[in-house]
């Protein structure tokens, strides 16, 4: 089968998020079958910032089995990236089937209209693009006019689509506003679990860090709560010198990181924190595996894979109840959570998983077990594919009619 994957970003911009490991797991695994599958995306290099667009990057570049293939973004605005040069691209190639991932992204537009003009299946997910972010309402008039011009964009997309994936009910009630529930499938994302394999002790090696610690990842924005995890800790930090624990906060900036240093200045809580910017995956990777727990305190997330990645080692996570996140794990079996925008709650949460250790093991072990039974990328692609052949075989009937 020829897949093409589409997405906002792809390798080597890892700290972009979730759904670049979404495709990237999904390629390695459709190309260990003999599928030609090319991931179609922009020249996003996290090198020097967010939102550097590299053209020095290759415009075409195989990993393991599957090929990525870039165009040059010309204008970005948030996280909305404009590269045109795709279109020409993908109208080029040969395929059977597209599957874009983050329904709100230029990228997804392209990919739709791609398959309206080759009569070929589309295959949408989300991860979040098609939801409000709860600060929207205060945005800038600019951020707000922007979301009203995509809602034609968005429409156009999803009557285009075959199917639609989604990965919890949370979601697939969201998307139940704008599609028939038959197109709507429930796939659980995946984690690949070979590719966290480390050296260990390593992080603590080169960042001198001598202290067990709580670690949070995630963008330096107010969406991930980043602010209500320094109220947290300035409400516990008496207890957290007490107990002689830290909280590294490691992640890239998406427009909050000067503020949050500020903050940190602020409530005089230096010593109890050490934020570590722009980390490569290895170093993510070595976090996960050398912390105590996750701390999540996101005001919105659709189906965050931070936590499942943070179960791989059997690491529990402390979060919130907002949104899409009692979907994807759950309290007092594998995480912790408390109510949105409560920072007592979340500061009295952290003290008590970091003094109660058999807890720590019992929630990770119950993480561990979603992995190995629900939550990885050999169960999600295997998912996936067999949605590709039924759509095709429908798509192929209908077409010889």
């Amino acid at each position: 089968m020829k897949i093409a994957l589409c997405c906002p970003a792809s390798l080597p911009a890892t700290q972009f998020g979730g759904i670049l490991f979404l495709c990237v797991d999904l390629a390695r695994e459709f190309s260990k079958n003999d599928n030609q599958v090319t991931i179609f995306t922009t020249d996003m290099d996290f090198a020097n910032n967010p939102k550097t667009f590299n053209k020095n990057l290759p415009k075409e570049e195989k990993f393991d089995n599957f090929l990525i293939k870039r165009t040059h973004v010309w204008f970005s605005f948030v996280l909305y990236f404009l590269n045109f040069g795709m279109y020409n691209q993908m109208l080029k190639e040969e395929m059977d089937i597209i599957h874009t991932v983050g329904i709100r992204s230029f990228q997804s537009f392209i990919a739709a209209l791609i398959a309206k003009k080759k009569k070929i299946p589309l295959v949408i997910a989300d991860q979040g693009g098609l939801t409000t972010h709860p600060n929207l309402k205060t945005s800038g008039i600019i951020t707000r006019i922007l979301y009203m011009l995509q809602k034609p964009m968005i429409k156009f997309i999803i009557n285009q689509s075959s199917k639609i994936i989604v990965a919890n009910e949370y979601e697939k009630r969201i998307f139940l506003e704008f599609a028939d529930k038959s197109k709507i499938n429930i796939i659980k994302n995946g984690i690949n679990l070979d590719q966290f394999k480390i050296e260990k002790n390593s992080l603590r090696k080169k960042f001198k860090i001598n202290y067990p610690f709580t670690l949070f990842l995630g963008r330096f924005n107010e969406v991930k709560g980043i602010d209500l995890l320094l109220l947290a800790i300035n409400y516990i930090k008496e207890k957290i010198f007490e107990n002689n624990f830290r909280i590294i906060i490691m992640g890239v900036d998406f427009g909050y990181q000067e503020e949050m240093m500020k903050t940190i200045k602020k409530y005089e809580i230096e010593n109890f924190i050490k934020v570590i910017k722009n980390p490569t995956r290895k170093e993510v990777i070595e976090a996960y595996d050398e912390c105590e727990f996750l701390v999540l305190p996101s005001r919105w997330e659709l189906s965050p894979l931070t936590p499942l990645e943070g179960f791989v080692f059997k690491k529990p996570v402390i979060s919130t109840n907002a949104h899409g996140i009692p979907h994807t794990i759950k309290h007092e079996e594998n995480c912790i959570l408390v109510e949105s925008e409560n920072y007592e709650q979340l500061g009295d949460a952290i003290i008590e998983l970091f003094k109660d250790k058999n807890k720590i093991q019992n929630l990770g072990e119950s993480g561990f077990e979603q992995i190995q039974t629900e939550c990885n990328s050999e169960i999600m692609s295997k998912e996936v594919f067999k949605l590709y052949e039924k759509i095709l075989n429908e798509f192929n009937s209908t077409q010889d009619k």
